[in-house]
């Protein structure tokens, strides 16, 4: 079954895509699966990893949302997906390598979304980079140290598809993704977090549909769906016009996707009531990592023994970066707020 998948692949796909057979490889070599290809078992390693499921209790943008319909970080990481796929089947290129980075990609965010990150940047020596965190995961973390084997088409993506504040699309041709299928989730990403963070933001009641700029509004659209439908579209014509060499945007497009992101850091990421939220974060970040160093009992409930080879601050790094939101305000509560008397 699996040489027949890949057979469907040669055929159909693009002469550009990444097929699965002729992968670079993994980090140790294994018999391959019968009837899946290596990027189809990368996307299910990923599923069925624990850093998968805790991202449905990481913030995306607001911190330890109670509404139902607020975007956490496994629900942009699905939006994610399906956006990169929708254009790489427009592309012909791999899906399953598409999908395996999407998934992927957001593994190693913080508890408290960027709040979280920026203190733990301030924390760690050298700083601190969810992309690098991610690949930390699979390659170091997951299965009690013994990392989840992927692909190096997969672990490349993942680690290229941050993005920042500045050049969104990353016109440095060696900071990008090897794989056009990695470039796209980059691109994707992008398309996700911007539109659903405005979507939340409205929600919320943060903006007005009338505060968002006209040029916006009249090019993108009104809507949701009309705004990530011309971002995608875009996308794929930009990318095919320039003879698939590159995932790319055209120039107006990106004008308007850095319009768009400068919006939302004055309007909303920048909030005063966000930036407030942001230094409680910081408070409850920085005890847990400072008791977690001092006393050995706390580390190793919390923890466990320490790890041969392992530098002590790195497996308090790994263990707060991994926490969810409501995880770390629990082992706040647990650790530092008054117990209430029992009657003995």
């Amino acid at each position: 079954m699996r040489h027949e998948l890949e057979e469907r692949e040669a055929r159909f796909l693009d002469p550009r895509a990444q097929l699965s057979r002729e992968t670079r490889g993994r980090l140790k070599p294994e018999t391959e699966c019968t009837l899946r290809t290596a990027y189809q078992r990368d996307r299910d390693r990923i599923v069925h990893c624990k850093a998968f499921r805790r991202l449905k209790h990481k913030t995306q943008v607001f911190l330890s949302p109670t509404g139902d319909h607020y975007r956490t970080r496994l629900t942009h990481t699905l939006e994610t997906s399906q956006i990169a796929r929708t254009i790489g089947r427009a592309l012909a290129l791999n899906e399953d390598l598409i999908e395996a980075v999407a998934l992927g990609h957001d593994l190693g965010h913080t508890a408290f979304g960027h709040g979280g990150e920026s203190v733990l940047n301030d924390l760690v020596p050298g700083g601190f980079f969810h992309n690098e965190q991610s690949l930390r995961i699979v390659d170091i973390l997951e299965k009690n140290g013994e990392g989840l084997n992927l692909t190096h088409e997969v672990r490349d993506g993942i680690l290229k598809h941050s993005k920042g504040r500045a050049d969104p699309i990353l016109l440095d041709p060696e900071a990008r993704a090897e794989t056009l299928e990695g470039q796209v989730v980059r691109v994707a990403d992008i398309t996700a977090y911007l539109n659903h963070d405005l979507d939340d933001a409205l929600r919320a009641e943060i903006l007005s549909a009338d505060a968002i700029p006209p040029d916006i509004r009249m090019h993108l659209g009104a809507r949701h769906s009309q705004r990530i439908h011309a971002m995608v579209e875009d996308v794929i014509h930009s990318t095919l016009e320039g003879d698939l060499i590159e995932v790319r945007m055209s120039e107006a497009m990106l004008a308007r996707v850095d319009q768009l992101r400068e919006f939302l850091f004055e309007h909303v990421y920048d909030l005063p009531q966000v930036r407030e939220e942001f230094r409680r974060v910081r408070k409850i970040i920085e005890d847990l990592f400072d008791v977690l160093m001092k006393d050995d009992a706390v580390f190793r409930e919390e923890i466990g023994t320490p790890r041969d080879g392992t530098l002590k601050e790195r497996q308090v790094y790994d263990h707060i970066a991994g926490m969810t939101d409501r995880y770390a305000l629990d082992l706040y509560k647990k650790i530092f707020l008054p117990k209430p008397w029992m009657k003995l």
